[in-house]
């Protein structure tokens, strides 16, 4: 920063910002107690505390004895995907057609959007014929995750709470998700499709997870979004047993994207949510008009990905001439060594917060598991089903994520703590549970 001609202030913006985002051992055991506050609050009542510990109306799960074809459809911040899962016990055959979700779709009608969403399906009705001769009006169950808040009443119909990751179709509120694909299926004369389980992306990666693995207790996603599920004791949950005694498990959607308490958060934080690439990109944008730090020539307006910060993170050249180049690029800014180390001095910080949070949550999670049945975790081989690309694509993450949750729960305990990612677990359980509940 000796390059900078206000180098005192900018490096005060710097420290500020380490000391906010600081995510010691003591406020990440406050973090993973809250949670679990938040958890028991949410379980007793909708709407209680900031968790809305949604139930998932997934009772039980399938192994690997499970053969056939499973068709899913997966609706996520950034694509829409349809999936044809082949499985015969030991082996995973996918194949999957994506496509980008417009981002005019994103903020237009319902209408469009699901119409979007249809077309997929027709696309994976017209290569199966091609491909294999499977008759165009063979009838397919469907696994439909939707990664948005949604109450569910059944396992295949359920109302959105609220959009997240940029989406903002506004007449979609409150509607039956379901309802509306099926709506979008018959405009497109595709009524060789139903709908048998209404999933969220969380629930899906468990119960993917569970076929390839028996002792997944808990599932993350980290991608555009973030959010857990884990499988609850179904006497533990006092919303569902006020309608009757019910034994045996469920699944439940934490929706943890929505908590907060007690999280180290900065001005530049919009939510829990936001995307790091979007965080890192304001506070450097910030520096840069307050305290000079791409000099008198940049972009004001530029986002970074999270790709390029994983890039720049692991840049380890003595000049950082990757981190330069991607500076530049998205910037427009000509940038000197010191002006480089301060902008990963600043990416550490938050991908440090972000992974040490996530890391804490999932204790939050294991140690209720744990309260609620001494033994079932603690002692026992557990494993945490991870999904996502920010886990999948960046190694600091990851890291800085285990060394969060073997801190909390200590090295005897962690050493029975698998945290393990399974790609495509969401559609593979998807399709799984759509077959199970036909």
């Amino acid at each position: 920063m000796g390059d900078c001609s206000n180098t005192i202030t900018e490096n005060s913006i710097l420290e500020i910002l380490q000391d906010e985002c600081a995510t010691p051992t003591e406020v990440l055991n406050r973090v993973a107690d809250s949670m679990i506050t938040h958890m028991k609050a949410g379980l007793n009542v909708d709407g209680a505390r900031d968790l809305k510990m949604l139930l998932s109306y997934v009772n039980s799960l399938r192994t690997k004895q499970e053969n056939g074809l499973f068709y899913a459809l997966d609706i996520g911040g950034t694509n829409c995907r349809v999936l044809s899962v082949k499985l015969d016990g030991e082996h995973t055959d996918i194949h999957k057609i994506s496509r980008e979700i417009p981002a005019e779709l994103k903020t237009g009608t319902s209408k469009e959007l699901f119409g979007f969403i249809a077309l997929g399906l027709r696309e994976l009705v017209n290569w199966e014929f091609e491909e294999f001769g499977i008759q165009k009006d063979t009838k397919r169950e469907i696994g439909f995750t939707f990664s948005f808040p949604v109450e569910q009443t059944s396992i295949n119909k359920g109302t959105l709470i609220e959009w997240t990751k940029e989406f903002n179709i506004s007449d979609a509120i409150g509607e039956d998700v379901v309802a509306c694909l099926v709506e979008a299926m018959k405009q497109q004369q595709l009524d060789m499709f139903s709908v048998t389980a209404l999933v969220n992306d969380t629930v899906g990666t468990l119960a993917g997870a569970r076929y390839q693995d028996s002792d997944v207790k808990v599932a993350v996603v980290l991608g555009t979004g973030t959010n857990a599920c884990y499988i609850e004791r179904t006497d533990a949950i006092p919303k569902l047993n006020s309608q009757g005694h019910i034994t045996g498990n469920t699944i439940i959607n934490t929706e943890w994207g929505a908590f907060s308490e007690g999280l180290p958060l900065t001005e530049f934080d919009q939510d829990l949510g936001t995307d790091l690439g979007e965080i890192v990109s304001r506070i450097l944008l910030k520096m840069a008009e307050s305290e000079n730090l791409f000099g008198e020539h940049y972009t004001p307006s530029a986002v970074l990905s999270t790709r390029e910060l994983n890039e720049m993170q692991q840049d380890d050249s003595d000049d950082m001439k990757s981190v330069g180049s991607i500076l530049n690029e998205t910037f427009k800014a000509e940038t000197t060594l010191n002006m480089r180390k301060t902008a990963v001095e600043v990416i550490d910080a938050i991908v440090k917060r972000g992974a040490r949070l996530a890391g804490a949550g999932i204790v939050g999670i294991l140690k209720k598991m744990e309260q609620d049945t001494e033994g079932f975790i603690y002692g026992k081989r557990s494993v945490v089903a991870i999904d996502g690309s920010l886990y999948e694509q960046y190694p600091q993450y990851k890291l800085y994520l285990k060394e969060a949750v073997k801190e909390l729960l200590g090295p005897e305990k962690f050493e029975y703590v698998v945290i393990e990612q399974f790609h495509d677990a969401s559609g593979v359980g998807a399709a799984l549970l759509a077959h199970t509940n036909s």
